[in-house]
């Protein structure tokens, strides 16, 4: 269960470390409102134009990558939607989702660029046990 539990982090990691560059640029001049206070999501062309440019994707694995986050994405606005699940299911089906994405994408990889991917997830994990560490609401494998 934890090495289960360590390779969800890992995958979920990964795909926070593709959107790091489009969060730290924060909201659009002039986007107040609703959104304010909260972290700019990146859409799924930020994100395929970010992994295309750490990744060197090509057109067709732009194509397929940019299939698969618009699935991913419709997946979780359906979630989201669900006020049948309890906190932690949705949590666990979120995971589900962003771990089988992670899967897709790495199969559409070569093996340069999935050693890449695992690079990068490994720096956004250091990252976000850094940030737990400072008391942030990252995540925590300890239970």
């Amino acid at each position: 269960m934890k090495k289960h539990a360590i390779r969800f982090l890992i995958v979920a990691f990964a795909f926070a470390a593709l959107s790091l560059p489009a969060l730290a640029q924060g909201s659009p001049a002039g986007a107040k409102g609703e959104n304010q206070g909260k972290p700019h999501l990146p859409s799924v062309d930020e994100r395929v134009q970010h992994m295309t440019k750490m990744l060197n994707l090509s057109n067709d694995q732009q194509t397929k990558v940019k299939s698969i986050l618009q699935d991913e994405h419709k997946q979780i606005a359906s979630l989201r939607q669900d006020t049948s699940l309890t906190q932690e299911d949705r949590h666990a089906k979120f995971q589900q989702i962003h771990g089988a994405t992670a899967q897709k994408i790495r199969d559409v990889l070569n093996d340069e660029q999935k050693t890449k991917f695992d690079q990068m997830q490994a720096q956004h994990e250091e990252r976000m046990d850094k940030h737990a560490g400072q008391g942030g609401t990252g995540p925590s494998d300890k239970q």
